[in-house]
């Protein structure tokens, strides 16, 4: 039965609620600076992470066999 009070109560305090809402005057509160706040530290984690396996990556890409083999003259001439 404790369901049933808690719905009496919010049925009664919501028109009250809505009476002293001022409709020009909605701010998000202070829940939605925490959800931008999480968000916030979220995304600098990911960056943080994304930067530390970025340093880890070592790329050096080795020169194509087909072109080191071919004259630079026959390369310029297949581009035309």
């Amino acid at each position: 039965m404790p369901s049933m009070s808690a719905h009496l109560a919010l049925t009664e305090l919501v028109p009250f609620a809505a009476k002293e809402l001022d409709e020009n005057k909605v701010t998000p509160g202070v829940l939605g600076f925490v959800v931008f706040a999480v968000l916030a530290l979220a995304v600098w984690g990911l960056m943080k992470s994304m930067n530390r396996h970025m340093h880890k990556v070592d790329f050096a890409e080795a020169p194509d066999p087909a072109a080191a083999g071919a004259p630079a003259s026959a390369a310029e001439g297949s581009k035309k």
